[in-house]
């Protein structure tokens, strides 16, 4: 699901997660952090990630949450609302602009293999890497078709005899 900030819209709701976990033993602390780099959070302070609300975000974040209890930590899931839109504008623009700079790394990888001999291998590599983000690009930004497109032209030139 996408979601959109625009000037004359409300703001929208947000699932929000409160967590803290010991120092020690520092894996289940990686562990919740890559899992919050997989979904996209938004990381709004210390202890604090958010999402735009919708079931698939809220269950995500309910199991985090769960995982965070039975690795001895604490959390909490809230829906909140922001104060106002150009606070969520600020939150949503900071969410866009990590997934930009992630499919610009696409783009440079599909670019840097065109002509390559693993241009097929690259291609699927690439192929799933733009799945990945998507799957947390909630505002997609102009670079998300750039690299659809670039990766997409590493097919096309497996189509030319050589």
């Amino acid at each position: 699901m996408q979601f959109s900030v625009e000037k004359d819209h409300s703001p929208g709701q947000w699932v929000l997660l409160s967590y803290r976990l010991p120092r020690e033993p520092s894996t289940p602390r990686i562990t919740v952090w890559r899992k919050l780099e997989r979904l996209g959070v938004a990381r709004l302070g210390d202890g604090l990630v958010g999402l735009p609300a919708d079931g698939r975000t809220r269950e995500h974040l309910d199991w985090l949450a769960d995982e965070i209890g039975e690795a001895g930590g604490t959390a909490t899931v809230w829906l909140a609302t922001p104060a106002s839109t150009s606070h969520e504008r600020t939150i949503a623009k900071a969410m866009q602009a990590a997934r930009a700079a992630e499919y610009r790394s696409v783009i440079e990888q599909a670019q840097g293999a065109l002509g390559s001999i693993e241009v097929r291998r690259v291609q699927r590599r690439l192929r799933a890497e733009l799945r990945r983000i998507e799957r947390r690009d909630f505002f997609p930004p102009s670079e998300r078709e750039e690299a659809r497109a670039a990766v997409a032209v590493l097919g096309a030139d497996q189509d030319v005899p050589r």
